[in-house]
């Protein structure tokens, strides 16, 4: 594996290491939103949405389309849709482990 592999998937996973980013992924998972949707389960202020946003869509996890005057976001494509159902069944599995881990979340 090259360094600049590794890299680029450090990335990616960057997307998944902020608890706003998993709200707002986990938002998308069944549907299409807007910010102001977004901002009603979301802990996060609108300008702090819409900047997570910007992050997962450079993190290719997200994209958006442009309706009049609303963006709409939803997850990019049916993989992600996958990869975060399969985050939630190893986390069934690992959760307890998880959950004592003595490493401190940022």
């Amino acid at each position: 594996m090259t360094t600049d592999y590794l890299d680029t998937k450090v990335k990616f996973l960057h997307g998944f290491a902020n608890k706003i980013r998993v709200q707002i992924l986990d938002e998308l998972h069944d549907r299409e939103k807007t910010v102001s949707e977004l901002m009603a389960n979301v802990d996060g202020s609108q300008s702090s949405i819409s900047q997570h946003l910007a992050c997962l869509k450079d993190c290719g996890l997200v994209s958006a389309r442009q309706d009049g005057k609303y963006v709409y976001y939803r997850l990019r494509n049916q993989k992600i849709h996958d990869l975060l159902d399969m985050f939630d069944f190893v986390l069934d599995d690992v959760e307890d482990s998880v959950r004592s881990c003595l490493h401190q979340i940022n």
